[in-house]
């Protein structure tokens, strides 16, 4: 019996599996081991563990992979990698643990037991070479301020940028007026001062999508964001290797697919395949 456990910043997704059936799945809230609110995970997760107790009915459970942002492997007891360890262990005795990146599980949802190489593209990216089980060369994202090439935040950055300089043509800069507060201190407190900078600035990105096939200014502001993703995250994972199969997981890449694919041909990358959230192809990575 198997527990696989994909946590997402909104939700996260818990399967327990029989061999290849699904004994048992539910979601929760979103955990985030690097930011959240100690009090919330730790509730969040003793009711997860006690349904999944549930569903065992005596059982033995024979391994759990977990699979989080912010989980860093650590020999400090008071790291939250060494915390989910020790709560995991409380209710399961026997099973071997594994606590793995977000980034694995995109890489083993999108290439499978294959090589190639794995993107997230969301309100943030990363990027990683993937040998068929395990990472082998990873890409730092540096965050919003220093990369996120390629992410809705990225593409919000560059826009909000343009227009407190005045640069985003008036047709588009009184649309998103008349819709966002886009007042200079407004803009200001929200990028340095709020909880959750990239957030605010991601969700420019659908609005500025709408604008893709009927400016041409949006039209370069989000082919711009992919081309910088290409060449400072995805060529230095290739090599001199242009067949390489790229995978991409993250709701704003698969809103994006058409528009990477099209920049593909152009740029020499193939994007072999899109899904938003890795949940699904991940159980069929550990059933097979």
């Amino acid at each position: 019996m198997k527990l696989i456990v994909e946590c997402g910043a909104t939700k996260s997704d818990w399967t327990l599996l029989d061999g290849s059936e699904i004994r048992t799945y539910f979601k929760t809230e979103g955990l985030n081991f690097s930011s959240g609110d100690d009090e919330f995970i730790a509730r969040t997760l003793e009711e997860a563990l006690l349904k999944i107790q549930d569903a065992l009915d005596c059982e033995v459970l024979d391994e759990v992979y977990f699979y989080a942002a912010g989980l860093f492997p650590s020999e400090d007891s008071d790291s939250s990698f060494q915390h989910l360890y020790r709560t995991i262990r409380s209710y399961f005795k026997e099973p071997d643990i594994y606590l793995e990146s977000d980034l694995l599980a995109a890489a083993r949802a999108v290439c499978g037991h294959e090589f190639g190489i794995a993107c997230i593209i969301g309100t943030g990216s990363n990027v990683c070479v993937y040998d068929g089980n395990q990472i082998v060369k990873k890409i730092s994202s540096g965050g919003f301020i220093l990369g996120d090439e390629g992410s809705a935040s990225a593409l919000g950055r560059a826009f909000i940028s343009d227009y407190i300089k005045g640069l985003v043509p008036e047709c588009v800069a009184l649309a998103f007026a008349e819709k966002y507060d886009l007042a200079y201190p407004s803009i200001v407190q929200n990028v340095y001062h709020s909880a959750s900078p990239a957030a605010y600035l991601g969700r420019f990105a659908p609005d500025i999508l709408s604008f893709y096939e009927i400016n041409r200014y949006m039209q370069h502001l989000v082919d711009e964001n992919f081309r910088r993703f290409i060449d400072r995250c995805i060529r230095p994972c290739m090599g001199n290797d242009s067949t390489v199969q790229v995978g991409v997981v993250g709701s704003f890449g698969y809103a994006c697919k058409e528009i990477l694919a099209a920049l593909s041909s152009r740029e020499g990358v193939q994007f072999s395949k899109f899904i938003k959230s890795p949940s699904e192809d991940l159980i069929r990575y550990h059933a097979g």
